[in-house]
C-alpha cells in the first residue's frame, strides 16, 4: 500500500509541476509565412495605374494575451512592378476563445525593386528607392486548439509615398498596395 500512495504522490507531484511550468509564460513567440494577393496602384499628381499583385513573406513575433507584436518581411510582385517591403507591426486583439479578431498598424519601408513601363515597345526601368512605407490591416486569428499553429485571415492597404524620381521631373509616384492575406504561424 505504501508503494502505490507513493507512486500516486510523485505522478500528481509530477503532473502539477507540468501543468504550471507553461502557466507563468505571458508570452507566445512565433515564426511563420504568408501568401497573398490583391491590387496594386501607382499615382502622381495628374493619374494612377492600376495592376493585380501577388506576395509572399515571412515574420517573426511574440503574442502576449492582448496584444501582438511582429518584424515582417514581403516580396510583392505585379505586372510590372516588383519590390520588398520590411515592417514592424503591432496589433490590437479582441479577446474571444477561438476566432480572434484583431486590428493593427505598422511602419517600415519598401526597398530593393524596380517599376517597368513599356510605351511604344520600349521598355523604361526605374529603380525603387528606399523610402518609408505605412500600413493598416483588419483580420482575424483562428486558433486550432492543441496544436502550436494559428492562421491569420487579414486585409491590408500599405501606403509608401515618392517610390522613385521619374529623371527631369518633379513626378515621384506614390504606391498603394491592398490585399488579402492568409498566414500560418507555429508558436514556440
Amino acid at each position: 500500500m505504501k508503494i502505490n500512495s507513493l507512486s500516486l504522490i510523485s505522478t500528481l507531484a509530477v503532473l502539477t509541476c507540468a501543468s504550471t511550468a507553461n502557466a507563468g509564460v505571458i508570452a507566445d513567440f512565433y515564426v511563420g509565412g504568408m501568401v497573398g494577393a490583391g491590387g496594386q496602384t501607382l499615382f502622381t499628381k495628374d493619374n494612377h495605374d492600376n495592376s493585380t499583385s501577388r506576395l509572399l513573406g515571412a515574420i517573426a513575433g511574440m503574442d502576449i494575451p492582448v496584444f501582438r507584436i511582429e518584424a515582417e518581411y514581403n516580396y510583392i510582385d505585379s505586372s510590372d512592378l516588383n519590390t520588398n517591403t520590411a515592417m514592424v507591426n503591432a496589433y490590437f486583439k479582441v479577446p474571444s476563445t477561438i476566432i480572434l479578431p484583431y486590428i493593427g498598424g505598422g511602419i517600415g519601408m519598401v526597398f530593393n525593386g524596380d517599376h517597368t513601363i513599356t510605351s511604344g515597345g520600349i521598355d523604361t526601368k526605374y529603380d525603387i528607392k528606399t523610402t518609408a512605407a505605412y500600413q493598416g490591416m483588419l483580420g482575424a486569428t483562428i486558433d486550432i486548439l492543441a496544436v502550436p499553429l494559428k492562421f491569420d485571415v487579414e486585409g491590408r492597404v500599405l501606403y509608401a509615398p515618392d517610390i522613385y524620381k521619374v529623371p527631369g521631373t518633379n513626378i515621384t509616384p506614390d504606391m498603394m498596395e491592398y490585399n488579402v492575406r492568409v498566414k500560418m504561424r507555429y508558436i514556440f
